[in-house]
């Protein structure tokens, strides 16, 4: 194929990207293909790497066999929308924003039990902040 050379690298690609792309599952210039420049660009994102632009450019580039470097302005205008319009159908979060969404669910089922009336005992994993819900003396139960 023209996008890749005899050792079956993904033209413009480097090993770091590279590795982030098996990590994806886009091993192969034909998976490339499958999925376009975007898309594969998101899974890369969506798996917490964080690639600049010249990566999206990059498999561009590599679909339709130039330099990153050569694509039209136009081209990129368009990928960086496509990029932005994936994004925004299904937004990206951190870890830190995963991790908060879990301990608000943690905590808001911790509260329903209580309220709900069901034995509970207290313990300094009950919540994130280490309050009591058990209706004991109200002690903060938090290891400073």
């Amino acid at each position: 194929m023209a996008a890749k050379d005899t050792a079956g690298k993904i033209r413009n690609v480097g090993p770091k990207s590279a590795a982030w792309l098996r990590q994806v599952g886009v091993r192969t210039q034909e998976d490339l293909v499958r999925l376009g420049a975007v898309e594969a660009f998101m899974k890369v994102k969506r798996a917490g790497f964080r690639p600049s632009l010249n990566l999206l450019y990059a498999l561009e580039g590599a679909l339709v066999d130039c330099h990153w470097a050569d694509l039209p302005d136009e081209r990129k205008a368009a990928l960086l929308a496509g990029a932005e319009a994936a994004e925004a159908a299904n937004p990206i979060k951190t870890r830190w924003q995963k991790q908060a969404d879990r301990s608000a669910g943690e905590s808001q089922g911790a509260n329903t039990s209580s309220e709900e009336g069901e034995a509970h005992s207290s313990g300094f994993l009950d919540d994130a902040d280490g309050a009591s819900h058990s209706g004991g003396d109200g002690a903060n139960n938090r290891f400073d």
